[in-house]
């Protein structure tokens, strides 16, 4: 009983680092991590329930794939749960970082293994799952291309090297160039 109390208030030192390293006041994140906490009451979000959230904003597709990388991207410490800290930090480069910063937190959705470059299989996946997410209401921003041709295209013009490899600066670069590339690569990190 004294857990379940005790959680039900965000720690001070949570908070204090919450103010520090966001846009948001102590009452927005004392309101989000209420809202956290009606939807994880036992202040950990898990990969079903995250899906299960995350699904109602594409409601004509199918989102669990995308919904998988994420969830990784918001599981910084990759425990696999998602606390109030990781949540509201991923929230806050989301809806106030600067272009440069949410397009870095797209990088790390991108590179899969984490080794610093994205390849024309990470690329591959990643699209088809953000075709299956869009689903048929949005189908126009398809081009009437397959997720493989798509990845395809896209990793050409991002990889300016020709090295095999998208690096950060390549990734970072190419989309704020190409609004269009942005608005399909980073459909939940609109810049």
């Amino acid at each position: 009983m004294g857990a379940q109390s005790s959680r039900e208030v965000l720690s001070k030192e949570d908070l204090e680092f919450l103010k520090c390293n966001t846009d948001y006041d102590e009452q927005t994140i004392i309101e989000y991590y209420k809202g956290f906490l009606s939807d994880c009451p036992e202040g950990k979000l898990n990969p079903a329930t995250f899906c299960q959230i995350y699904s109602k904003c594409f409601p004509t597709g199918n989102a669990k794939q995308f919904c998988d990388h994420v969830f990784r991207s918001f599981d910084t410490d990759q425990n696999g749960v998602i606390d109030f800290k990781e949540f509201l930090l991923s929230i806050d480069i989301n809806c106030s970082g600067t272009p440069e910063e949410k397009l870095s937190w797209a990088f790390r959705m991108y590179d899969m293994d984490g080794n610093g470059y994205i390849d024309i299989l990470e690329m591959t996946k990643l699209v088809s799952s953000i075709y299956k997410m869009i689903g048929t209401g949005q189908d126009h921003l398809l081009h009437d291309e397959t997720p493989l041709e798509r990845a395809q295209a896209i990793f050409q013009r991002m990889d300016v090297n020709d090295d095999g490899k998208v690096t950060k600066y390549e990734f970072t670069r190419s989309c704020l160039e190409d609004q269009n590339l942005l608005d399909l690569l980073t459909p939940i990190a609109q810049v």
